[in-house]
């Protein structure tokens, strides 16, 4: 049948019959984090071994008859499939949608209009197919499956929910899952030598992001266990100074973490990190709602974030954030001293680093040679992200010759030029 845009639409249960080209699946969905991962099955119903599921950490499979694709600037995550790769003893590749395996809280409640969408090269239409809606406590879906018909290949809609989770998935198609409970962080005891251990279950855990730099407006998502009481994620502002010339004009740079807590976070009509303009200014001194010089924060209570001093030299001032289930937005913004002059904030070298001590570092540069401006909102970090905390590349400077702080409003919207005014000068 047809969906509402005209796109034929499957029921669940119904099934197409596809040519022998290359197939694009496509997940989208609104709301909570979701996803996407495929399972090469034999004619038994089990995957010949672990190597047969693809996902975030084992994106591919057959020599890449089947790919994971993560989201990105070319479309939303996805798996590719060819047909014409697979082995004689694939019968079928199932298609799965699941929450965050490392927070089972998370449930298909938070999820709406999920979609998964199939393309093949040289078919003009694609093939839709939306689940029912799951709100019995899935975890998990099955959602559309590529399967063997005689010489060619179909695609049925399934639509099957999961309350275990991938996990529960890849365990019922014969995969050996890890526990996935967070290792201990105390050194083991010694052991006795031990003969070599079978082969490791597969972990479903995300991994690290590893190192990360951010081009202009885009943003990734570190994924943390906003519950872990021992993690602390580090914003850093550094800059070398530039050149020889700017050291010596001046390079005193200060770092400014505004915040809005989880009790004060809402999600509204716009975007995280959307620049906005109400025209309201706020008037007098500093403000409860930063971090910066004169306002140094806390770790062991509100606001959970902390400033380690004021680098009057080339170098880097960070702040340490704690409790990230107290969080709600952070935007990282520079002031340059009217002792600088009037240099570009990219001609000190200025960056943002955020790491969150597990693996995963994101640089956030600025890319723009912007001159008499006191202000840059570089990077925001949105603690409201369901995968965990989402880093934006914002780079939006005041207006020239303005001092006015910028606003980090409830909803993570920023505003420039209507802030507070504070002189710095040496």
């Amino acid at each position: 049948m047809l969906g509402v845009d005209g796109v034929a639409e499957l029921a669940k249960g119904g099934n197409t019959a596809v040519g022998e080209g290359r197939l694009t699946a496509e997940l989208h969905f609104q709301g909570d984090q979701v996803d996407l991962s495929a399972l090469l099955v034999a004619a038994d119903g089990h995957v010949r071994s672990d190597d047969d599921l693809v996902f975030y950490n084992q994106p591919e499979a057959e020599s890449g008859a089947v790919r994971h694709r993560p989201a990105d600037a070319a479309g939303p995550e996805r798996v590719e499939l060819d047909p014409a790769g697979l082995p004689a003893d694939v019968d079928r590749v199932v298609l799965v949608g699941s929450c965050d395996p490392d927070d089972r809280s998370r449930t298909f409640r938070t999820v709406r209009d999920v979609l998964v969408r199939a393309r093949q090269d040289g078919v003009a239409e694609p093939v839709d197919f939306r689940p029912p809606p799951l709100v019995d406590g899935e975890r998990a879906v099955l959602l559309m499956e590529l399967y063997r018909r005689g010489t060619g290949w179909k695609l049925r809609a399934i639509g099957q929910g999961y309350a275990s989770g991938l996990a529960g998935v890849a365990t019922d198609f014969g995969i050996d899952v890890a526990d996935e409970e967070p290792p201990r962080r105390t050194a083991p005891a010694p052991q006795p030598p031990v003969p070599a251990p079978p082969p490791a279950p597969m972990s479903l855990r995300k991994p690290p992001l590893g190192s990360v730099s951010l081009d202009k407006g885009s943003q990734v998502s570190l994924s943390l266990d906003k519950q872990d009481q021992e993690l602390v994620v580090t914003a850093a502002l550094e800059w070398d100074g530039g050149s020889d010339a700017r050291r010596r004009q001046g390079a005193d740079l200060d770092l400014y973490a505004l915040y809005v807590p989880a009790s004060k976070a809402v999600r509204g009509t716009k975007e995280p990190g959307t620049l906005v303009k109400t025209g309201h200014k706020q008037r007098g001194k500093g403000s409860a709602d930063v971090v910066y010089y004169k306002q140094l924060g806390e770790l062991g209570k509100p606001p959970y974030i902390q400033l380690d001093g004021d680098a009057q030299v080339p170098g880097r001032e960070t702040v340490r954030i704690v409790r990230p289930d107290q969080q709600g937005y952070v935007l990282l913004c520079a002031y340059s001293a009217l002792s600088n002059g009037f240099g570009s904030f990219r001609s000190f070298g200025a960056k943002v680093v955020v790491s969150d001590g597990r693996g995963s570092t994101v640089t956030v540069p600025l890319f723009e040679n912007t001159k008499t401006r006191y202000w840059v909102a570089i990077a925001l970090v949105d603690f409201t992200d369901p995968d965990g905390a989402a880093i934006r590349h914002i780079e939006a400077y005041s207006a020239r010759m303005t001092e006015r702080r910028p606003v980090l409003h409830p909803d993570g919207t920023i505003e420039m030029n209507a802030g507070p005014v504070e002189f710095k000068r040496r």
